[in-house]
């Protein structure tokens, strides 16, 4: 690696602006900084070597370079929003609503939105957050961070911490703040000295050179903001892991117990009641929302539930052995947590056939008396039952929410028994040849017209069902972190500057010079006070001096 070697002695790393020790601009390396067209000196990270402007033959210098420039992280992050604004037109995959008649993506965004929902669930926007690609720029920016942060903190650090009080000519007079006195005394030089200490300045005192320094903390919150931001990005990141995180939605009727999702197994729920309550019609504070709405008003709608934990992995096809956790009342805003999962009320669905109860019976039989009798479990049937008296009945179609297309065929709008209806092929004792009927509330066809049996229904039993959302979510205190440190970077930023002030003897005066990151009136006030008193000349803004003279050289 090329050093450089200041006429101070000191020996710089390749890529260095100013002097480490002095500050002397190092020739040939003023380009970087743009510190060649201009008068005033670039005092971006104290003018050290970054490794991005230096190294740029290996594979890893290429790629380090590119990570480090803002501009890079800048277009990131626009594409990055770009494209969460996009995964935001229409509702993810997780939020498509309860009560849709079909919550098949497949169906649902084409069903919905027509081609653009089309477009959209094609292009895998229905699962934008979770998807590689959306992980991808979320893993580059989080990168592009470090990288930059690395880039420019280390070199800035090492400038700062070895910062000498005693400068180079050319750099005191090419700072923004700058004075020179012919004549200054000891005791002069004491008192601004005592002054600074006043104003809270740590003041270095090298053979007579002054270097007063404070607020220099401040420096370091873009690089805390930093922290902060790779903090929350990683926390996305985890939030795509189901160690760190679940959101699953579930059925669970009245009665009905079965796995929670998203759990591998290891946790049941059981529903042992919901209860449904509305809002009185004929309240007068109620009256007029009611009638606007044309129906009831849920007031409350909870299930009351029971938790089980099974007590070791069961083998496949086997009845897991299950021990009581909790049991409670789950309503709206009100969950029933266990063992860092919530369980949410979000959905109801009353007034579900649950058992459906039917009859053989001759056709030409006035009284329908029943030859045979079964049951139909609607949310799980089986597809065949053997009767008693030889009678087989095929349940051939099940249509759940039954209505008819307009070809005519029969279709299910929903997965849910709110109108079944049933193809039934009925197999007569000793018979091959089955009689087809369809069946449902209200119907009863006969498909051929030469039926000797007839299928009826005697009896039908009905229930409610939750929907219930399971989350797990232990990403939450890690996006807590990130946006306290990031907020903490901010205003450590914002209201804290970071002020040095150099006070170098030169031929039996004083050189005065001083920079800030931000607020130069406020450092120009510094000044006057630590001065006051004394012949010490008042410091002059240089740049504004250029912008009078139009750039033309009001320095000499």
């Amino acid at each position: 690696m090329k050093k450089f070697k200041c006429e101070c002695g000191h020996t710089n790393p390749e890529g260095t602006i100013l002097c480490e020790a002095c500050g002397k601009p190092i020739e040939g390396n003023q380009h970087i900084e743009g510190n060649d067209k201009k008068q005033l000196l670039n005092m971006r990270y104290d003018g050290s070597a970054r490794r991005s402007q230096t190294y740029n033959k290996s594979i890893v210098d290429k790629i380090w370079s590119f990570f480090s420039s803002v501009k890079v992280g800048v277009w990131l992050i626009v594409i990055t929003l770009v494209a969460s604004a996009i995964g935001s037109i229409f509702p993810q995959e997780m939020y498509i609503p309860v009560d849709a008649p079909n919550r098949n993506p497949d169906v649902f965004y084409e069903e919905r939105y027509g081609i653009f929902g089309l477009i959209y669930y094609q292009l895998g926007f229905h699962n934008l957050y979770s998807s590689w690609w959306y992980m991808v720029l979320i893993g580059l920016i989080g990168v592009s961070l470090v990288i930059a942060s690395l880039d420019r903190f280390v070199p800035l650090f090492k400038a700062l911490r070895n910062q000498k009080a005693k400068r180079h000519v050319n750099f005191l007079t090419r700072q923004r703040l700058f004075s020179k006195t012919e004549s200054a005394s000891a005791e002069e030089l004491n008192t601004i000295k005592e002054n600074l200490k006043k104003q809270r300045y740590k003041v270095r005192d090298e053979d007579g050179f002054l270097l007063a320094e404070k607020g220099r903390f401040s420096r370091w919150g873009p690089y805390v903001n930093h922290i902060g931001l790779i903090i929350i990005l990683l926390a996305a990141i985890l939030r795509s892991t189901p160690f760190f995180y679940t959101n699953e939605y579930v059925w669970v009727r009245e009665g009905e117990q079965l796995v929670i999702p998203g759990t591998d197994g290891e946790y049941y729920i059981e529903n042992k009641n919901f209860t449904l309550e509305t809002y009185d019609e004929n309240d007068e504070r109620f009256r007029d929302a009611i009638s606007l709405e044309g129906e009831a008003v849920p007031s409350n709608y909870q299930t009351d539930a029971v938790i089980y934990q099974a007590v070791d992995n069961p083998l496949p096809g086997a009845e897991p052995e299950l021990n009581q956790l909790t049991e409670g009342s789950i309503r709206m805003n009100h969950p029933l947590k266990f063992d860092g999962y919530s369980v949410y009320q979000s959905g109801y669905q009353a007034n579900e056939f649950d058992q459906m109860s039917f009859k053989v019976h001759r056709v030409d039989d006035p009284d329908e008396e029943a030859l045979d009798t079964f049951t139909v479990d609607l949310a799980d049937p089986e597809p065949v039952y053997e009767l008693d008296n030889g009678f087989k009945v095929e349940l051939r179609n099940y249509y759940p929410d039954y209505f008819l297309q307009e070809d005519g065929t029969p279709a299910s709008e929903t997965n849910y028994s709110r109108n079944p209806a049933f193809v039934m092929f009925v197999y007569p004792p000793d018979s091959e040849e089955p009689e087809v009927s369809f069946l449902g509330i209200g119907k009863n066809i006969d498909a051929s017209g030469e039926n000797e049996y007839n299928v009826g229904i005697t009896d039908f039993k009905m229930r409610d069902a939750s929907g219930l959302t399971v989350r797990k979510d232990y990403s939450l205190p890690f996006f807590g972190l990130g946006a306290a440190i990031f907020m903490i970077g901010v205003i450590q930023g914002m209201y804290w500057q970071h002020r040095r002030i150099w006070i170098n003897p030169k031929d039996g005066g004083v050189l005065l010079a001083a920079h800030t990151n931000k607020n130069w009136y406020g450092v120009k006030k510094d000044i006057e006070k630590a001065i006051s008193g004394t012949s010490i000349n008042n410091v002059t803004d240089q740049e504004e001096l250029n912008e009078k003279n139009n750039g033309t050289g009001g320095l000499s």
